[in-house]
C-alpha cells in the first residue's frame, strides 16, 4: 500500500518559513515614501534569470558578460592593492569592466605600481581604464608632458583613460589643486593632442544639463554620471577639514544631481541634438 507523502516530505521548510512570515510581517511594512520608483516593476513579462541567460554586452570595443562597470575606487595606499586586486578578480570571474582609481601616483614614480597592476588578473578580453584627475591633465598640458599619459597607459596595459572632473572636491580638500581652466576646455585640448579613448566622470555630485550637453558632443567613449546618492567626496573632504570650514561649506557639499535626473536630462539632450551627439554610452553609481 502506497503511503501518501507528508506535508514535511513535500515541503520540508514550510513550517519554519510560515512561522517567519507571521513573526516578521510587522517588520516588513513599507511606507509609500520608501518605494524605489526609479524602475518599472513588470512581474509577468519574464522568468527568473539563469546562468548565462544575459546576452553579452559590447562596450568600449570589448565584450562584457554583464552590463556592469566597476567604477574608479582607490589607489596609492597599501590597502588599495588588496581592494583593486580583489575587484579585478571579480571582474574576471563575472565578465565586468573596470576603471582604476586615481593613478596620479604613477605619473612620476612606479613605487605604487602594484596597487594598480591588475591586467594579468582580468585578462585581455575585458576593458580596463586608467584614471587621472582634471587637475593632472591640466598640469601635463601646461608642461607639455602628455607623454606621461602614454607611459601610464602602456605600463598598466589599459585600454583608455578616465578623467575625473572634481572641482568641488578639489576646492574643499585641504591639499586640493587649484583648477585654472574650465574642465571642458582641458578635455578638448587633450582630445586634440592625443588619440586615446576617454571616459569623463564626476566623483559623486553628478552633473547638470549644460555639462552633459557639452560632453555628449565630444568624441569620448562614455560619460560616467557618478551621480549624487553614493559616496560624496566633497563631504568626505570636509570631514578631513577643521570644524570651522565644515560649518561654512556643509550645505555646498550637498549640491548635485541624481542618476534619475541625469538620465532624463541625457534623454532630452539626445532628442534635441540628434546627430550632433557623439558620445552614446552613459552609466552611473549613485541613485
Amino acid at each position: 500500500m502506497n503511503k501518501h507523502p507528508s506535508y514535511k516530505d513535500v515541503d520540508p521548510t514550510a513550517e519554519e518559513r510560515k512561522k517567519d512570515h507571521i513573526e516578521l510581517a510587522f517588520q516588513s511594512q513599507v511606507a509609500q515614501h520608501q518605494l524605489d520608483n526609479r524602475f518599472h516593476y513588470e512581474p509577468i513579462l519574464a522568468a527568473h534569470p539563469t546562468a548565462g541567460s544575459l546576452p553579452p554586452q559590447s562596450f568600449l570595443g570589448k565584450t562584457l558578460k554583464v552590463p556592469i562597470w566597476v567604477s574608479s575606487m582607490t589607489g596609492g595606499t597599501a590597502l588599495a592593492l588588496t581592494i583593486n586586486h580583489n575587484l579585478a578578480r571579480a571582474c574576471q570571474d563575472f565578465g565586468m569592466g573596470m576603471g582604476l582609481g586615481s593613478c596620479r601616483a604613477l605619473l612620476f614614480s612606479d613605487e605604487r605600481l602594484s596597487d594598480f597592476d591588475v591586467r594579468h588578473l582580468m585578462g585581455d578580453d575585458l576593458p580596463l581604464f586608467a584614471n587621472l584627475g582634471i587637475a593632472q591633465i591640466e598640469q601635463l598640458l601646461d608642461t607639455n608632458e602628455l607623454w606621461r599619459i602614454d607611459a601610464l597607459l602602456d605600463k598598466l596595459r589599459a585600454d583608455g583613460l578616465i578623467i575625473h572632473v572634481n572641482p568641488l572636491q578639489e576646492w574643499l580638500q585641504p591639499e586640493g589643486d587649484h583648477i585654472k581652466y574650465p574642465p571642458l576646455q582641458t578635455i578638448e585640448r587633450l582630445l586634440q593632442a592625443r588619440a586615446i579613448k576617454l571616459i569623463v566622470k564626476e566623483v559623486g555630485q553628478g552633473m547638470g544639463y549644460g555639462s552633459l550637453k557639452a560632453l555628449l558632443q565630444l568624441p569620448i567613449e562614455a560619460v560616467d554620471f557618478a551621480a549624487s546618492g553614493g559616496t560624496n567626496f566633497a563631504k568626505l573632504e570636509l570631514l578631513r577639514s577643521d570644524i570651522a570650514k565644515q560649518g561654512i561649506y556643509e550645505q555646498i557639499a550637498l549640491i548635485g544631481h541624481s542618476a534619475a535626473e541625469m538620465v532624463d536630462m541625457t534623454n532630452h539632450i539626445v532628442q534635441t541634438l540628434g546627430d550632433k551627439v557623439l558620445c552614446h554610452n552613459h552609466y552611473s553609481g549613485g541613485t
